[in-house]
C-alpha cells in the first residue's frame, strides 16, 4: 500500500506542476494579447483622428 500511495502522489504532483505551467503559459498568452489588442486599438484610434483632421482641413479649404 505504501508504493501505491507514493505512486500516487507523485503522480499528482506532475499533473499538478503541468497544470500550473498550462494555465500560466494561457495567463501570459492573454496578457500579451490584450497588449497588443490595445497598441492596434492606439493605432487606429490615431489614424481616425488623423483623417478627422484632415476632412475638416478639406471642408474649411471648400468654403
Amino acid at each position: 500500500m505504501d508504493t501505491l500511495t507514493k505512486t500516487v502522489a507523485e503522480r499528482g504532483d506532475l499533473a499538478h506542476l503541468a497544470l500550473f505551467l498550462w494555465a500560466s503559459g494561457a495567463s501570459t498568452l492573454l496578457a500579451w494579447s490584450l497588449r497588443e489588442l490595445s497598441t492596434a486599438n492606439r493605432r487606429f484610434n490615431d489614424f481616425v483622428k488623423e483623417i478627422a483632421a484632415l476632412n475638416q482641413l478639406f471642408q474649411r479649404r471648400d468654403k
